[in-house]
Formats: C-alpha cells, structure tokens, sequence
C-alpha cells in the first residue's frame, strides 16, 4: 500500500470508529475528541472531536446530495448525538426536521466539561487567600464514572485516548494558571486543587511550610517538645494547674509561635535531630531543627525579621539560627543524621576522693571504645528494652575539686552519656562509677555541639 492510500486508511478509520460511537451515544466534542487524543499536537481535545464531526457532516452531505440514505442517516446521528447545528441546519434545508428527544447530555461527562470555567473561577478564589508559587489539580470522579468511561473503551478498542480525569486536570490546571500567573508542580505542589467535577465541589489541600535551622537551648528545666500532662492528656486538671501540659513553656512553643503568626498557619509540629534532656542545655552551633507549619497562609517569609522574632520572644532561653525554606526530605536528613557525632560537657560528682590519675585512667579506657547500653531505666516506660552499641571517639577529663570534675566526650549520637556516668546499675558497660570503682553522678550537663551536615 502506497504512503498516501496508508494515510487515507488510516484517517478513514477514525472517521469510522467516532461515527460508530456517535451512532450509538451522544457525545460532546471534547468527550468525542478525547478518544483520539494521542493523534495530532497542539490541539485540545475539543477541537479535536469538533474537526471529526466537521468532516462527517461534509462527507454525510456529500452522500445526501447523491441520494444516498447514509448520508440522512449520518446526519442525523450528528444533529441527535453529536449535539451538532450544522449538521441539524443541512438536514432541515434538505426538508428533514430533526427532534433531539432526551439525547441532550453527553454519556460520558455529562456536560461537565462545558463548566471548567466556573471550576477554575472557583479555585481562584479560594486561592486568593493564600500565598503560593505552585499547585496541581486533582479530581475526584464516582465510581460509576469511571467504569462507564471503561465499559465505552473497551467497546469501542479505544486505545488512544485521553482519560476523563486527566482531562479535567490538565484543562482546569491551565486555566487556574492563567487567572492566577501560578505553575503547576507535579512534585512538590504548595496547594493541591480537589476538583469534584460531577457536584461542582471545588477544595483546596494546603500542603505543609516547612522552615529549617538549629536552636540552642541556653537555660535548663525546658523540655524540647510540648510535654502534655500525664494524668489528663492536654485537657487540664489539677495537677498541671489546668494548663494541660507538664511544664509551661518548650523549645516548641516558643519557636513555633513567632512562625505561626507570621504564616497565619493552624498548628506546628517540630522535628529535631534527636533530643536533649530537660536539664541540659543545647550550646555551642545549636541543635538542627525543622518546624513544619499545616495550612500556612502566607509562605512569602522574611527570615531574617522571622529569626529576629523567635530570638526576641525566647530572649535568654531560646536562641535560633540559620533559618531557611526546607521540604520534607530535610526531615528525612535530620531523621538520619541522629547518630552522628555529638560532644557534651559534663559536671560529674564523686562519692570518694579522686586523683588526676583517675582522671587519666578513665581519658584511657573510655577512648576509641564501644559503649554497650540496655535502655536505662528512667526510659523504660516509653522504649523498648534494647542493648545498643555506642561509639566514643574521644574523652577529656578535668578535675575540678577533690570529688568533682568535668568531662567533655566526642561520641556518637545517641549515647545515654548521664547512663555513661552512673552505670545505671550495670546497664551500661563500662562506665565512670565502674571503671573507678567510685560511685558518680552527673550534676549538669551540656550538649556542645551536634556534628552534621546542615
């Protein structure tokens, strides 16, 4: 077969297929179109579905003009299904009156795709009261939608086609990009527009803000994270004074409340690359940190008046640094890098007498060693009862006074250093009380510097 007759072929065919649905259902350019939307580039689908319709009617005219019955018949599948006036206007000059009947929906979107104007207004309008640079379209469609569009392709071996929901998406996407100068983000959209087509239900899915940087906790007694009351669970009674929490403030809380009232956004979790107990202060760099505010308004932050604001509200308690827009694979980083290296500072007190030989002798043993600790018993009731291995790199001890010194340790994150002290009755092997064979306890402890990449 020559390269021209393959053409004519293969555009008989299509001609062919969307007449046999046009006999059968009524279709609307764009549902009509969709079915051959891998054909061609740079049309829309209803421009598509309006060209085959366009050529049936000249091609059915031709064959009416000839005193051919198909070419009535043909006509009138396009009047009736095919929702088309030329064709209805050829038929009554050819004294043939056309009635429409109840055909007056498309069989697949039901007219749906004639409002995606009114879809995108909607989402406009909601958009407006939030700050973004990206968003896609999703929609939802029944059930029964979807299996009708199934049914209509396999009877008819669609096989380049167009998805109904694709459709939608793709369509109302443009147009809420055009009214609101936005791009659509296939991964990483800010705001999700829900499209419900069929209820004309428009909503809006305001994905996470996420800020990133490291805090240093400059005063003991204030816990990382809000600490909800253990007899009532956030609701308030009389042993947290009504308050719902264990201690008044938090790192949490008094970072969160600045960015809350900068992003108008709902609530806040926070997210940290491990923890330090309430009685130890976080020094040195700080500790690196991830505040991930839910429905943010705004988005558009200056982070230099943001960290201003943080370190004015947590003024000699709460200090942060290097703030800057992060996602949730910078949570994923600070999740994995909890075992990094970390250096503390320690005040240990002594039952017995200590000499700067001691001292040397515990610098010896507790360098370039494994740490082999059960879960210590001050944390048993909320972790599981497991043996973890630590390493500690490097161990620099001071006397201080005849039963107390400090100790500064490079080890890897995780270690329960007050355990590495006490030897929480024999939980952790070796440690200070053991090596000595003098009872010890740590009296303060700081947490210097948490070694990891930003």
């Amino acid at each position: 077969m020559s390269e021209s007759k393959h053409k004519r072929s293969a555009q008989k065919g299509v001609l062919q297929k969307a007449l046999r649905m046009l006999e059968k259902y009524p279709l609307c350019d764009s549902c009509l179109g969709r079915q051959f939307a891998l054909l061609g580039h740079g049309f829309e689908n209803n421009e598509r579905g309006s060209a085959i319709k366009l050529a049936l009617t000249l091609e059915a005219h031709a064959q009416a003009i000839a005193e051919k019955k198909q070419g009535r018949k043909i006509l009138k599948a396009l009047a009736i299904n095919g929702f088309s006036n030329p064709a209805k206007e050829i038929l009554e000059k050819l004294d043939q009156h056309v009635e429409t009947g109840d055909f007056s929906t498309c069989f697949l979107c039901q007219d749906k795709l004639v409002i995606l104007d009114q879809l995108a207004e909607k989402a406009a309008v909601l958009l407006s009261q939030y700050e973004f640079n990206s968003f896609l379209v999703g929609v939802e469609l029944p059930l029964k939608v979807g299996e009708l569009e199934d049914e209509f392709r396999a009877e008819f071996n669609v096989d380049q086609a167009e998805s109904l929901r694709k459709e939608f998406a793709r369509t109302v996407g443009k147009r809420i990009g055009a009214r609101t100068g936005k791009e659509v983000d296939f991964k990483r959209p800010e705001i999700v527009v829900l499209l419900e087509p069929f209820s004309e239900v428009v909503r809006l899915q305001v994905n996470p803000l996420f800020v990133s940087g490291r805090y240093k906790k400059l005063v003991r007694s204030i816990p990382q994270s809000k600490w909800y009351c253990s007899e009532c669970w956030g609701r308030g009674c009389e042993k947290c004074n009504w308050t719902g929490k264990m201690y008044p403030e938090s790192v949490q809380e008094i970072v969160e409340k600045p960015l809350l009232e900068a992003t108008s956004g709902l609530s806040a979790s926070f997210h940290a690359s491990g923890r330090e107990d309430i009685d130890a202060r976080m020094l040195g760099n700080g500790r690196p940190f991830v505040i991930e505010v839910t429905t943010p308004k705004k988005r558009f932050l200056d982070l230099e008046e943001l960290q201003r604001a943080v370190n004015v509200h947590g003024s000699g308690k709460v200090e942060v640094s290097g703030l800057k827009v992060a996602n949730r694979d910078t949570i994923r980083r600070l999740k994995g890098g909890e075992s990094k290296q970390k250096e503390y500072r320690l005040l240990v007190e002594f039952e017995n007498k200590i000499t700067v030989k001691d001292l040397r002798f515990l610098e010896e043993n507790l360098t370039n060693i494994i740490i082999k600790q059960s879960t210590p018993v001050r944390v048993l009731h909320r972790r599981a009862d497991l043996i973890r291995e630590k390493y500690i790199y490097d161990v620099d001890v001071k006397k201080l006074s005849p039963k107390k010194a400090e100790m500064k340790l490079r080890c890897q994150g995780g270690l329960y250093v007050k355990e590495l002290v006490t030897g929480d009755e024999g939980r952790t092997v070796p440690s200070v009380s053991g090596l000595l064979k003098n009872k010890a306890k740590p009296m303060e402890l700081d947490v210097l510097n948490v070694i990891m990449e930003d």
